[in-house]
């Protein structure tokens, strides 16, 4: 029986464009190869490495330690968060990842009790931390409530503080400034404004047709709207009649936003399969729809694309 599981966060729901972050954090990894990935804002740590990208760096900015396990839900929805947050503070933070299945004597030196677990160590010591998965913004809470310690502790004893100079120059170019209608739209999603959220992403779109944020961001919001006022235990019950198409694809919608994605992909192919006319029409155009919520590298989206034009044809 499918889990149709409410997210706690709106704006975590509607987010994912969280696996869109990871791909491109992956691809960025893999582009720069070991070398230029220690030098970078994020990096994974190792048993081996653990002295120098940790301890070492923590002497000078915070390193964030991300305790995950593949094999812990919670470490999917929270990496991305932190690659996000913490990366936006480029050189005055480093976030270094720790699979603790590959390095098990890290997180029994930590003390680890639980995955996902995130330490802030500073001047070689274990500072703050939390170890649940929190959403975005009391991510970034809890972060800059970090900096500001970090700060203090600056103006307390400014010789300790690392010069600005190569501050300036490990921070590289600037990014460009996010487009106005994508910051309205996340403003009014933070609110929980969907309407507004959708305009804004709408009025993207009418400039820049091609934004892949803006699709994004705009079927994300659909899908929350769509599921509002659902009742996940009606939705299993009108199941158990396989002549209700909407069932099936409410069903599918809640798969998106519990993070089964390849659930809500495949149940809407099925459909597809067993279906004719105007019936297998609407399942496919909402998936159409679903797909658009995904960044076009995600790897569900290629499978599920060739499963579908083996259903059609």
């Amino acid at each position: 029986m499918a889990d149709f599981s409410r997210p706690g966060s709106l704006y975590g729901a509607i987010d994912l464009g969280a696996r869109k972050q990871a791909l491109d954090a992956q691809t960025r990894r893999e582009a720069t190869g070991p070398q230029a990935a220690s030098s970078a804002s994020v990096v994974d740590v190792t048993e081996e490495t653990f002295s120098t990208d940790v301890i070492d760096r923590s002497m000078t900015v915070p390193v964030i330690l991300d305790l995950w396990s593949p094999r812990a839900p919670g470490s999917a929805q929270l990496s991305p968060v932190l690659e996000k947050v913490v990366g936006g503070l480029g050189n005055r933070a480093v976030l270094a990842k720790i699979n603790v299945d590959a390095s098990p004597q890290i997180a029994q030196a930590l003390r680890v009790q639980a995955v996902p677990t995130v330490l802030a160590i500073f001047q070689g010591q274990a500072v703050t931390g939390f170890q649940q998965v929190l959403p975005e913004q009391e991510v970034r809470r809890w972060l800059d409530e970090l900096m500001g310690a970090v700060e203090q502790f600056y103006e307390a004893n400014p010789d300790a503080r690392p010069p600005a100079d190569g501050q300036e120059e490990a921070a590289g170019p600037q990014e460009p400034p996010a487009d106005p209608d994508l910051v309205a739209a996340e403003e009014a999603i933070e609110q929980g404004d969907l309407d507004a959220a959708a305009a804004a992403y709408e009025r993207l779109l009418a400039r820049v047709p091609g934004n892949e944020d803006a699709k994004m961001g705009l079927a994300g919001v659909r899908l929350i709207s769509r599921t509002a006022d659902v009742d996940p235990a009606d939705v299993q019950r009108r199941l158990q009649d396989p002549a209700d198409l909407d069932a099936q694809l409410l069903a599918a919608d809640l798969e998106m936003l519990s993070g089964s994605v390849d659930e809500a992909f495949d149940r809407i192919i099925a459909v597809v399969k067993r279906t004719s006319g105007d019936d297998r029409d609407k399942a496919r155009r909402h998936l159409l729809g679903l797909f658009e919520a995904l960044p076009g590298e995600d790897p569900s989206l290629s499978r599920a694309r060739r499963a579908l034009s083996n259903a059609l044809f």
